[in-house]
Protein backbone atom coordinates (compact mmCIF):
# COMPACT_ATOMS: atom_id res chain seq x y z
CA UNK A 1 0.00 0.00 0.00
CA UNK A 2 1.11 3.55 -1.26
CA UNK A 3 0.76 7.04 0.75
CA UNK A 4 1.08 9.96 -0.41
CA UNK A 5 0.94 13.61 1.67
CA UNK A 6 -1.87 15.42 0.13
CA UNK A 7 -2.00 19.24 -0.87
CA UNK A 8 -5.34 20.89 -0.19
CA UNK A 9 -7.63 19.48 -3.13
CA UNK A 10 -9.84 22.59 -3.21
CA UNK A 11 -6.49 24.49 -4.52
CA UNK A 12 -6.08 21.84 -7.05
CA UNK A 13 -9.54 21.85 -8.87
CA UNK A 14 -7.61 22.58 -12.29
CA UNK A 15 -5.97 19.61 -11.87
CA UNK A 16 -8.58 17.16 -10.39
CA UNK A 17 -7.05 14.41 -12.58
CA UNK A 18 -4.35 14.09 -10.36
CA UNK A 19 -7.31 12.52 -7.85
CA UNK A 20 -7.99 10.44 -10.21
CA UNK A 21 -4.44 9.13 -10.95
CA UNK A 22 -4.29 8.38 -7.13
CA UNK A 23 -7.73 6.04 -6.83
CA UNK A 24 -6.63 4.51 -10.01
CA UNK A 25 -3.62 3.50 -8.50
CA UNK A 26 -4.49 2.95 -5.16
CA UNK A 27 -2.77 5.23 -3.13
CA UNK A 28 -3.77 6.67 -0.06
CA UNK A 29 -4.25 9.79 0.75
CA UNK A 30 -3.17 10.98 3.81
CA UNK A 31 -5.72 14.01 4.81
CA UNK A 32 -4.13 17.35 6.68
CA UNK A 33 -4.14 20.73 7.07
CA UNK A 34 -3.88 22.56 3.42
CA UNK A 35 -0.92 25.03 5.62
CA UNK A 36 1.00 22.57 7.81
CA UNK A 37 4.57 23.23 7.98
CA UNK A 38 5.03 20.67 10.79
CA UNK A 39 4.27 18.52 7.58
CA UNK A 40 6.72 20.05 5.28
CA UNK A 41 10.14 19.19 6.25
CA UNK A 42 11.41 21.07 3.09
CA UNK A 43 10.83 24.06 5.73
CA UNK A 44 13.80 22.82 7.75
CA UNK A 45 16.20 22.70 4.68
CA UNK A 46 15.15 26.28 4.27
CA UNK A 47 16.22 27.20 7.07
CA UNK A 48 19.90 25.14 7.12
CA UNK A 49 20.18 26.88 4.17
CA UNK A 50 19.65 30.07 4.97
CA UNK A 51 21.85 29.51 8.03
CA UNK A 52 24.46 27.83 5.46
CA UNK A 53 24.23 31.18 3.08
CA UNK A 54 24.49 33.74 5.32
CA UNK A 55 26.70 31.97 7.98
CA UNK A 56 29.22 34.48 10.05
CA UNK A 57 26.95 37.46 8.63
CA UNK A 58 28.09 37.14 5.40
CA UNK A 59 26.91 40.00 2.88
CA UNK A 60 26.35 39.31 -0.94
CA UNK A 61 27.53 42.03 -3.30
CA UNK A 62 25.54 41.15 -6.00
CA UNK A 63 22.77 38.80 -6.87
CA UNK A 64 24.92 36.37 -8.70
CA UNK A 65 27.50 36.16 -5.63
CA UNK A 66 23.95 35.41 -3.76
CA UNK A 67 22.58 33.12 -6.58
CA UNK A 68 25.70 31.28 -6.48
CA UNK A 69 26.32 30.30 -2.54
CA UNK A 70 22.32 28.93 -2.91
CA UNK A 71 23.06 26.65 -5.37
CA UNK A 72 26.42 25.79 -3.74
CA UNK A 73 24.46 25.34 -0.38
CA UNK A 74 21.61 23.25 -2.16
CA UNK A 75 24.38 20.93 -3.92
CA UNK A 76 25.62 20.30 -0.77
CA UNK A 77 22.71 19.29 1.73
CA UNK A 78 24.05 16.86 4.07
CA UNK A 79 22.37 13.35 3.50
CA UNK A 80 22.15 13.07 6.86
CA UNK A 81 20.01 16.20 7.42
CA UNK A 82 17.66 14.52 4.42
CA UNK A 83 17.45 10.92 6.51
CA UNK A 84 16.85 13.24 9.84
CA UNK A 85 13.93 14.63 7.90
CA UNK A 86 12.57 11.98 6.45
CA UNK A 87 13.08 9.93 9.47
CA UNK A 88 10.99 12.15 11.49
CA UNK A 89 7.72 12.06 9.69
CA UNK A 90 6.29 9.33 11.58
CA UNK A 91 6.22 11.96 14.89
CA UNK A 92 5.64 14.56 13.05
CA UNK A 93 2.48 13.06 11.86
CA UNK A 94 1.55 11.61 15.40
CA UNK A 95 1.94 15.14 16.69
CA UNK A 96 -0.37 16.60 14.31
CA UNK A 97 -3.01 14.25 15.15
CA UNK A 98 -2.72 14.53 18.66
CA UNK A 99 -2.80 18.71 18.32
CA UNK A 100 -6.10 17.83 16.03
CA UNK A 101 -4.31 19.75 13.23
CA UNK A 102 -2.95 22.24 15.46
CA UNK A 103 1.00 23.41 15.54
CA UNK A 104 3.82 21.21 17.12
CA UNK A 105 7.20 21.47 17.94
CA UNK A 106 8.39 20.85 14.61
Amino acid sequence: MKFSLKRNINCLSPKIHQWTFFQENNITLLDHPACSPDLNPVENIWGWMAREVYKSGHQFQTVDALCEAIFTTWSNIPTSLLETLASSMPKRIFEVINNNGGATHY
